[in-house]
């Protein structure tokens, strides 16, 4: 499919740049930790942290989410309907078919993840398969490959790895400081005001960047929806999927807070408020909205 490609392309170099500016982030963070505390160490550390835990994000994510969640892998003969609609639409899409795996999960909801299009998955619940009709399974497959082939699957976990690290790197700087990692800097006025931005910067530095992963993580959301109605050609089929799903308040066994933004909705059924602030940290705009781009 032409546009399919066209969009990932473009959302590769996105992609690249987001990350990009995550690892001059952490980097910056780290030489100004460096300064304060008068030792270059600090910015080693920062360095060689990014580098190895974005590498284990980037080999390894995979594995260990599909262990988080519990899921197994199923073949063809498991849940052959499930079978054809992925392979149909990769085959439209232009992707290569992911392995499927099941959670044994009542709540309907569905994610996919691995590091690229060729080394992918797709995770549904067994609710999913029992309480959603053809098309509207179809939607969301077709929302799920979106992920795929616009890459948001490996920026989600390289992303989610870096905000990580920028967390590391904050609780450390904080130890150091507190346990009196610069005492030269603290006899004069000047050196408290730079302990004190230290401190600052140390506590809202991973506050920012969880925002920016959860913004995101939002935005990339509506994007597959509409890649998925472009793929369907039936906009409705997903449509209804979402308010299906919204609806079901049967709550999810085996769930974790670093992975709940994979999901095609948000897990924490009923746990999600309506105030500003609350939405600011939602791994996932509001269904209505959603619905509402959809309809558009």
């Amino acid at each position: 499919m032409p546009s399919l490609y066209t969009q990932a392309d473009s959302n590769i170099h996105k992609t690249w740049l987001l990350i990009s500016l995550f690892l001059v982030f952490i980097i910056s963070l780290g030489w100004f930790f460096s300064i304060i505390l008068e030792s270059y160490l600090f910015l080693f550390i920062a360095v060689i942290i990014a580098v190895v835990q974005s590498s284990i994000g980037y080999w390894y994510s995979d594995k260990i989410v599909l262990s988080m969640a519990n899921a197994k892998l199923i073949k063809k003969e498991d849940s052959l309907e499930l079978y054809r609609i992925v392979e149909n639409l990769s085959i439209t899409a232009g992707l290569p078919m992911p392995k499927i795996y099941i959670m044994e999960e009542e709540q309907p909801n569905a994610f996919a993840t691995g590091r690229d299009p060729t080394h992918s998955c797709i995770v549904v619940t067994r609710g999913l398969l029992k309480k959603l009709e053809r098309s509207e399974l179809e939607g969301v497959m077709a929302h799920e490959l979106s992920h795929i082939g616009n890459r948001d699957i490996f920026l989600g976990t390289v992303i989610v790895v870096l905000v990580g690290v920028i967390a590391i790197l904050a609780r450390i700087f904080l130890r150091i400081s507190f346990m009196g990692g610069s005492r030269r800097n603290s006899k004069n006025n000047l050196g408290f005001l730079m302990i004190a931005l230290g401190v600052v910067a140390a506590i809202l530095a991973p506050l920012a960047a969880s925002l920016i992963r959860l913004s995101i993580s939002r935005k990339r959301e509506f994007l597959a929806d509409a890649s998925g109605s472009l793929l369907t050609r039936y906009p409705e089929g997903l449509i209804k999927a979402l308010e299906k799903i919204s609806k079901d308040e049967t709550p999810l066994k085996k769930i974790n807070n670093s992975t709940s933004h994979l999901y095609i909705s948000s897990p924490f059924k009923g746990k999600q408020k309506k105030s500003w602030f609350t939405k600011l940290f939602r791994t996932h705009p509001p269904i209505e909205e959603r619905i509402k781009a959809l309809r558009r």
